[in-house]
């Protein structure tokens, strides 16, 4: 069973993940911000390159060489502005000592390991980028640079819980057909019924007309079931952005544009212990 522990860094807390331990990463609180990824990398490995992206909900996943360089100073990013930034919402990396950031406040930060590589990716999969399969298309992106499915290591961060996120029918349609076999004329409910009868259901009940319930994490977790990774190589925190006012931003809740960041920093993997260490009990 994997765990999830509270770290502090001058006394301030981050979340993060024993499936991911060879790895320097974290999920950070509201309590870092206004911290910039240049600085928060500094938490986890001074001297990484840093990454990051504009984020646009949706599903592209983008290199540092795509990128072109690593952010500067925050000053530096503030300065230039977020449009100098490629529209993105994740990143894989390509080699050693690269740190890769995604902001969520309601969304979900997934974070992926490869225990063989060392190589990482971070992904913002919010209800759009999740019905555009962006987890799925981050993996395909390992595999392509040379990753196997069961060497992945894949953490999914504090995000808002499917027992207070309410969604239109509509919308639950949308990131259901993602993991539902069928096609552009297949109606609503037809799809809606087809994820009520799911084990463990990503959808909940909702009393409003026209609204459910939807547990983005769990179809996240059922878009990687279908890949054939396993839920050994899968850790969910229960941690709700919206119900937890003193720990994390939550668009939803407050209405204001304030995030907390995410990350995870690419290793070298020749050391002859690494793969020992990263095996999954």
């Amino acid at each position: 069973m994997h765990t999830w522990h509270w770290r502090t860094w001058e006394g301030l807390p981050y979340l993060t993940c024993s499936l991911l331990e060879p790895w320097s990463h974290g999920f950070f609180t509201q309590q870092f911000w206004p911290r910039s990824p240049s600085e928060l990398t500094k938490v986890l490995r001074h001297d990484a390159e840093v990454y990051q992206v504009k984020q646009v909900h949706g599903n592209i996943v983008l290199t540092p060489s795509e990128i072109g360089r690593s952010v500067g100073s925050a000053d530096e990013v503030e300065e230039q502005g977020l449009s100098s930034l490629p529209p993105a919402d994740g990143l894989m990396t390509e080699q050693a000592e690269q740190a890769v950031w995604v902001a969520s406040a309601d969304c979900t930060p997934v974070l992926i390991a490869d225990a063989q590589t060392g190589q990482v990716a971070a992904v913002h999969a919010g209800w759009r980028g999740t019905a555009a399969k962006i987890v799925p298309q981050a993996i395909a992106r390992l595999q392509a640079q040379g990753s196997n499915l069961q060497d992945l290591r894949i953490a999914m961060g504090p995000a808002i819980a499917g027992s207070v996120y309410q969604v239109s029918t509509q919308v639950a349609a949308e990131v259901g057909a993602s993991i539902i076999p069928t096609d552009s004329t297949k109606p609503v409910e037809s799809i809606l019924n087809s994820l009520h009868h799911l084990t463990n259901s990503p959808l909940l009940a909702d009393t409003q007309p026209g609204r459910v319930r939807l547990d983005i994490r769990r179809v996240i977790a059922l878009q990687l079931e279908q890949l054939g990774i396993s839920s050994e190589q899968v850790a969910i925190t229960t941690q709700c952005t919206y119900k937890e006012t003193e720990r994390f931003f939550s668009y939803r809740r407050d209405k204001l544009k304030k995030v907390q960041w995410s990350g995870i920093v690419s290793i070298v993997t020749n050391d002859p212990t690494f793969q020992k260490k990263n095996s999954i009990d």
